[in-house]
């Protein structure tokens, strides 16, 4: 339950550089308050290229690094501590799990190598994550298909050069048969593009698909088999999501500790008072188990293990529950200052709040991990 050597040496390059060119001052807090349509920096997203971080589940024989769920979650814990607003997690991760192996890969891999494309998954239809209840219709015509319906919560779907849509071609609602996954391109005639601002600053999109045409060979898989990438996908995207708020809960208590050890009350460090040591240390704790759920389920997707479906679940419920604990002890300890817009602990409240929901929340994941137990 621990890195090897080149995973550390991963690490040791990683943590330096999102520290300086990912830190919360030029990137989360700069595109921000300059009404950045984005929500993220595409130089930055160039220099995640040019460290080869875009490719990092991209085979060799395609281009990329050719690593695995391991590695990728080491760049995510950094993104997490320091708040770095990027497409890494949808377009590396999430979106490069879908495409592996299909046609559509050719199209899409050499632009998310170079740092130039961005990709999205649309998945979610209602108020909650609950891919099995797709009931988007994606209809015959032709040579293609038609697209009507609506996505909810697609993660930079204003900025992405293809969104990756799981639509019903078959069946009905609950069901996992009978979906096919398309990769709809940027533009498309019919698709309306509806962008809000979320807590974390970040951008999402609700996408009404009008009509939207597109040809056979947009199809991600088979036809009505596309239960097979989404859940590849949407697997990669929790383990990742799971080690970003691993960062996010560890950089806030990083910067509430070291509040702890600088602000005085009665003349006194208020590190010293024993209550807030506790509450610290139970926060280690607690954040060291939910780094090792995070680990391990990378370890089994990695490998190919069958369990890997269900510690994907453990590690996104877990890992969100104690990040929500992290950064609510963060801007309680932090007192009337952790309020405020000027200190960045509240930063990672926002965020804890966002990324929390993205691919299922902890109360959806607990009930997977039951569902997946047998219960």
């Amino acid at each position: 339950m621990t890195l090897n050597e080149d995973q550390r040496l991963l690490q040791d390059t990683v943590r330096p550089f999102m520290a300086e060119e990912g830190a919360i001052k030029p990137q989360l807090r700069h595109w921000r308050d300059s009404g950045c349509t984005d929500g993220y920096g595409s130089d930055l997203w160039k220099q995640f290229a040019e460290l080869g971080l875009t490719g990092i589940l991209i085979p060799e024989s395609q281009g990329g690094a050719g690593l695995g769920a391991v590695e990728a979650g080491v760049v995510l814990e950094e993104i997490g501590r320091n708040l770095t607003p990027s497409p890494f997690l949808t377009t590396a991760v999430a979106a490069v799990r879908a495409l592996e192996g299909s046609a559509q890969a050719e199209r899409w891999f050499p632009g998310i190598l170079a740092g130039e494309t961005v990709a999205a998954l649309a998945v979610d239809e209602g108020k909650h994550h609950d891919p099995a209840r797709i009931a988007m219709a994606a209809k015959r015509q032709g040579n293609g298909f038609v697209l009507n319906g609506s996505k909810q919560f697609v993660v930079h779907g204003n900025s992405a050069d293809v969104v990756l849509v799981a639509a019903r071609t078959a069946g009905s609602a609950g069901e996992t048969d009978g979906l096919t996954l398309f990769a709809v391109e940027k533009g498309a005639s019919g698709l309306g593009v509806d962008t809000a601002t979320l807590a974390d600053s970040s951008k999402a999109s609700r996408l009404n698909f009008d009509n939207v045409a597109v040809d056979s060979d947009a199809v991600v898989g088979e036809v009505d088999g596309g239960w097979g990438p989404l859940t590849r996908a949407l697997n990669a995207g929790r383990v990742g999501a799971a080690s970003e708020l691993v960062g996010v809960a560890a950089g806030a208590s990083e910067m509430t500790v070291e509040y702890l050890k600088q602000r005085k009350q009665f003349g006194k460090l208020i590190g010293e008072f024993q209550a807030l040591q506790h509450r610290a240390a139970h926060l280690y704790g607690e954040i060291e188990i939910a780094r090792a759920a995070a680990l391990k389920a990378a370890q089994l997707l990695d490998s190919g293990d069958p369990r890997a479906e269900l510690f994907a679940s453990v590690a996104k419920a877990k890992a969100g529950r104690v990040s929500a604990l992290a950064v609510q002890e963060g801007v309680q300890m932090h007192g009337g200052i952790g309020m405020t817009d000027e200190h960045d602990i509240g930063l990672y409240m926002k965020r804890e709040a966002v990324l929390s929901e993205l691919f299922g929340s902890p109360r959806f994941h607990a009930g997977r991990v039951a569902e997946l137990s047998g219960y």
